[in-house]
């Protein structure tokens, strides 16, 4: 997309990105140097959203960190749920009822593909195009619609418990759940009538912001972006949680590892998603959706580390016990804050115009980067 040559230039200017800028998706600052039209070089300054959740969690029960953990990536807070609970377990030694391993897989792919829509609405917001946006929160307002009936919350939801879930699905969820999926994909074949083969959305994205599979591996790259760039990874079945094993599902990869190629493969994970729903309605058993527990909740001495596969990468939680009622220490892990930082090795060379599709198909949010 580079029309300019750095050598029509004389001078060197900085442009201050942010970080209250609509395309940055967020608190986030980049300083851009310029030449002209081509940025020569990218700075991104992280740390406005730092809340210190990791902290906090040292000072509260393990019941009471789950809700802080919404905070720590709003978008799929399911996620951040589950990957608490699973390190705790693991820790505790808690067996989660097979009703609540389906329960929890039901709601985390719900959850990905709401993660999805939105991304895909931004997206093609930040490319001009308004009419996809619309299609993808319609979608996404059903989803919230029975986190809502499920959780009583549409947006962090404090749903996923030590030992399963807080509440068993109402009586309305299947019916609603399955005349969801069965629609999706038809709903996903609209969204690429519009963008896939647009000729203006071609333009803005294929062979810009190209993220090698050396530059994926290099910066620890993980989840679509990873899978974008050919690398098939997916911690869903190369290192199984849960109950994923019991589900058939593909994995798409890209072969560029352009913009394109990231909306493609998130599109076709919505597809994949959905039918990994659609497989666990079909298999949800009937039985208990918590283990039992003390009611002070004390895990012995020791640690675990779980990592899981999120919308945006991979997310891990490090538990450190001390065998009270409070972790001694938490640490998380977010593939946004990777994928923030290969930023600088992507950016030279392009134009301002491409950095905003290029950061929009990393698809980073900012609370999972400061934490």
């Amino acid at each position: 997309m580079n029309e300019a040559t750095p050598t029509q230039y004389s001078e060197e200017f900085e442009v201050n990105m942010g970080p209250q800028h609509p395309s940055t998706h967020g608190v986030l600052r980049l300083m851009l140097r310029m030449n002209g039209e081509n940025i020569v070089h990218a700075t991104p300054y992280i740390g406005y959203l730092h809340r210190a959740i990791e902290k906090i969690c040292e000072n509260r029960t393990y019941a009471q960190c789950i809700p802080l953990l919404d905070r720590f990536e709003y978008v799929t807070a399911m996620a951040a749920e589950e990957v608490f609970c699973l390190a705790t377990e693991r820790v505790a030694g808690v067996e989660v009822p097979e009703r609540a391993e389906y329960l929890r897989v039901i709601m985390l792919e719900f959850n990905r593909i709401a993660s999805h829509l939105i991304f895909l609405g931004t997206f093609s917001l930040d490319l001009g195009a308004i009419t996809p946006f619309l299609y993808c929160l319609r979608e996404r307002e059903q989803i919230m619609d029975l986190f809502e009936m499920t959780a009583g919350q549409r947006l962090t939801y404090n749903y996923i418990r030590v030992g399963g879930v807080n509440a068993d699905i109402p009586e309305d969820f299947l019916p609603l759940a399955r005349k969801f999926v069965d629609t999706f994909q038809h709903r996903v074949d609209d969204y690429e009538a519009i963008l896939t083969e647009n000729p203006i959305f071609l333009a803005r994205t294929k062979n810009v912001g190209i993220v090698s599979e050396d530059i994926a591996v290099k910066y620890a790259a993980s989840g679509p972006v990873l899978r974008a760039s050919g690398i098939k990874w997916d911690l869903r079945r190369d290192d199984p949680y849960s109950i994923y094993d019991r589900f058939k599902f593909e994995i798409p990869t890209g072969t560029v590892g352009d913009t394109w190629d990231r909306y493609m493969v998130r599109v076709k994970e919505l597809r994949q998603s959905n039918e990994i729903v659609r497989q666990a309605l079909d298999q949800l058993p009937q039985g208990e959706i918590k283990a039992k527990l003390k009611g002070v909740f004390k895990p012995p001495v020791g640690e675990a580390y779980a990592r899981i596969e999120n919308a945006r990468g991979e997310m891990g939680c490090h538990i450190v016990s001390d065998g009270s009622a409070k972790p001694y220490r938490v640490k998380l892990r977010g593939g946004s804050f990777n994928h923030t930082q290969m930023i600088p090795a992507i950016a030279p060379g392009m134009m301002i115009a491409d950095l905003v599709a290029t950061f929009a198909s990393l698809d980073v949010i900012l609370p999972e980067v400061d934490r």
